[in-house]
């Protein structure tokens, strides 16, 4: 993946003068800010605070033993059906994935959103191999239909106006004219569902994983994570390694404050929880189900 960081001082100045991007950033943020601050200190100062104190408590206990948590999130995984992978890179990663994907003589995939893929280049290295790749999360989907790359881990798309995006569908995916965002959502959808029943292969991230059941949590707004790691025969989740939490009562409290402090709302439309490959007499889910620990520096 092209690094880009080392060009920020000469990207800035050349978005300062964007007076799009500029009205665009600042609604987005301040819409953020303000939403964050309204759920995350709806019962008051002091109880916002102690939730971020307990959460903190939380990841410093899954952080100090996080070795041993590792180990016994993996064996409870492998006992759950879940084949787990460890990547010390992004190269690595990237290799765990690719050899899946042949594996299944995979030639489409469908993903979630996740920044531990944008952070290894994922999908370059799956496009480099002819396997094609669609992002599902509609900021995501619309960040990759004009080829940049998320401005946000949040909200990919903080940088775009509603003006840009509707001429962004018509332009590039042929939607018809329309200044309406239902119009506009329902379009993506429609757009999005043929290819999730099509897909040889889902990829996800997660946000949590809970080392005393061995599963995996997601949690989404739009329901494509569900779609991703259901309809397709074969998932590949890909998480870093300090994603952990000891117990379902720590994940507990990481739900409460999750989606206030990352969206400004109480509770998150979907949270999923991932246990293992589909079982014999269920209708659905993945076959096969993979989970890849992603190192690449942070130890």
């Amino acid at each position: 993946m092209k690094v880009k960081s080392n060009q920020f001082i000469p990207a800035a100045q050349i978005a300062i003068q964007d007076g799009d991007l500029q009205s665009a950033v600042s609604f987005g943020t301040q819409s953020g800010f303000t939403k964050r601050q309204a759920a995350m200190f709806a019962d008051g100062e002091a109880h916002g605070q102690e939730m971020r104190q307990q959460a903190a408590t939380i990841k410093r206990h899954a952080l100090n033993p996080l070795p041993d948590l590792l180990e016994q999130a993996e064996a409870n995984m492998q006992a759950n059906g879940i084949q787990v992978m460890w990547a010390v890179d992004s190269a690595e990663a990237n290799r765990h994935v690719l050899e899946i994907a042949r594996r299944h003589d995979v030639h489409a995939v469908v993903k979630s959103k996740s920044m531990v893929t944008e952070e290894i280049g994922l999908n370059q290295t799956l496009e480099a191999a002819d396997i094609q790749v669609l992002e599902t999360d509609l900021g995501e989907y619309i960040v990759q239909l004009s080829g940049e790359t998320p401005s946000h881990i949040v909200i990919p798309v903080v940088h775009k106006t509603k003006e840009s995006i509707r001429d962004l569908f018509i332009q590039k995916a042929g939607m018809p004219p329309t200044d309406d965002t239902e119009d506009m959502a329902n379009f993506a959808r429609q757009k999005l569902r043929q290819h999730f029943l099509s897909a040889d292969m889902g990829i996800s991230g997660g946000n949590f994983i809970i080392a005393e059941t061995g599963t995996l949590c997601l949690v989404t707004n739009e329901g494509n994570g569900r779609m991703v790691t259901t309809v397709p025969k074969v998932h590949i989740a890909l998480m870093g390694i300090e994603r952990l939490v000891p117990t379902y009562d720590d994940l507990a409290l990481m739900l409460t404050l999750l989606p206030r402090a990352a969206t400004g709302q109480k509770i998150s439309v979907y949270t999923q929880i991932v246990r293992g490959p589909r079982r014999e007499g269920e209708v659905d889910g993945a076959l096969e189900r993979h989970l890849v620990l992603v190192d690449n520096g942070r130890t």
